[in-house]
């Protein structure tokens, strides 16, 4: 069945079926739950396991929606993530070469999950909420509220949404933020502060890259450029409303220094996302800069960064590379910015922006039992997707 099929009634059903738990009393018994991993380099699997009684304090959700983010989980199947040869030493914040942080099996993947509350022995959620989470790929979680980061989706929000706002969506927000922080420092009170009336280049359109596109063109920026070279993809930033870039077409560079520039000398974007784990798509943002701009780098990079020039643009136009990833804020706003108000704004975004995103980014509506084969086809570039949801059958 095709998404289009789906999200027609999928809000329809949500109210329905949230009214049905409502009325139901259901009475805590195990139960058991089938998680999707990675078994063996290139083997997926679905493997169960058994959660027994609901303990105090607790709420259990049955998932609805788990998101596929492509581009980290397909690391696990390709046996290319860095985990799985290095280890993590959080303490001095440095990987460990030659000691494998991970080994196969990988019984769980995926951050992008939203479920209703079957079962709640908690004030913090009442059965029939629906519940974004970062739980994995499951049919299912028992969620302790205070040890675990969750949020109810609040109603006019498509509950298929909700996979982007855990986790997702606050990635993006937190490159947004550090665009801000990048000019206001610690002064920042609103992610719009580093978009309103910048020139603004997103570089690969990935669902990261698509996202934050949107997210910079809501939020007011001048001009939103979008560079990719996959057709599907650049129509998809069309359909968002921001300027399409094909690099087999072009040269990014030479656009955006003719297009953005105050004079001879000050040309390029004022800042540029960069959101695909290419050495040379990093290399690119760097020459699209304008002098003294600001890269900041959403990817997730699997191999060394050979094509990184650093004696040239980066160099010469005093650049700067930063590192957004949701686990941390930018320095000086961890006491006004956390991750509950990153997935705040996302929900914001969503009221906004979500028809578009449903409409054009969720490409592909899977049963969660085809996604082993969903990770073979995408592997061997047999299907071309953007963002892929597995369902899970009620």
């Amino acid at each position: 069945m095709t998404h289009k099929t789906l999200t027609s009634c999928a809000y329809q059903y949500w109210h329905i079926g949230t009214l049905a738990y409502q009325q139901i009393k259901i009475m805590s018994h195990p139960r058991q739950i089938r998680s999707l991993g990675v078994e063996a380099p290139h083997k997926m699997y679905i493997w169960s396991y058994e959660e027994g009684l609901l303990p105090d304090g607790h709420f259990r959700l049955d998932t609805l929606y788990t998101g596929l983010s492509a581009g980290t989980e397909l690391t696990f199947f390709k046996a290319t993530n860095p985990y799985l040869h290095s280890r993590w030493d959080g303490e001095y914040g440095i990987f460990i070469p030659n000691e494998a942080g991970q080994h196969y099996p990988v019984p769980f993947l995926g951050y992008m999950e939203v479920g209703r509350v079957s079962e709640s022995k908690t004030p913090a959620v009442q059965v029939g909420d629906i519940v974004a989470h970062n739980y994995g790929h499951k049919t299912g979680h028992t969620v302790h509220p205070a040890y675990e980061f969750f949020v109810k989706l609040p109603e006019g929000i498509d509950p298929i949404l909700g996979i982007y706002v855990a986790q997702m969506g606050p990635i993006c927000a937190n490159g947004l933020l550090h665009a801000a922080a990048d000019l206001y420092g610690p002064n920042v009170t609103e992610l719009a502060q580093g978009m309103r009336g910048r020139a603004v280049l997103v570089t690969g359109a990935g669902v990261v890259g698509l996202l934050t596109a949107l997210w910079a063109k809501y939020l007011g920026a001048a001009e939103v450029a979008i560079v990719d070279s996959t057709p599907e993809r650049l129509e998809v930033a069309r359909a968002f409303g921001v300027i399409a870039l094909n690099e087999k077409e072009l040269d990014p560079a030479r656009w955006c220094k003719e297009r953005w520039f105050t004079h001879p000398h000050d040309r390029g974007a004022d800042v540029v996302f960069q959101c695909r784990g290419q050495d040379a798509a990093l290399q690119m943002a760097l020459r699209c800069l304008r002098p003294q701009g600001a890269v900041i780098d959403l990817a997730f990079y699997q191999d060394g960064a050979n094509a990184v020039r650093l004696g040239e643009e980066f160099h010469h136009n005093g650049l700067s590379i930063q590192c957004a990833q949701i686990g941390r804020v930018p320095r000086g706003l961890a006491n006004t910015w956390n991750r509950r108000r990153l997935s705040n704004e996302t929900i914001e975004f969503l009221k906004s922006c979500g028809n578009l995103i449903q409409q054009h980014l969720i490409t592909d509506i899977v049963p969660f039992d085809e996604a082993p084969q969903l990770f073979e086809d995408l592997s061997e570039r047999r299907r071309h997707m953007l963002q892929a949801v597995f369902q899970v059958a009620e």
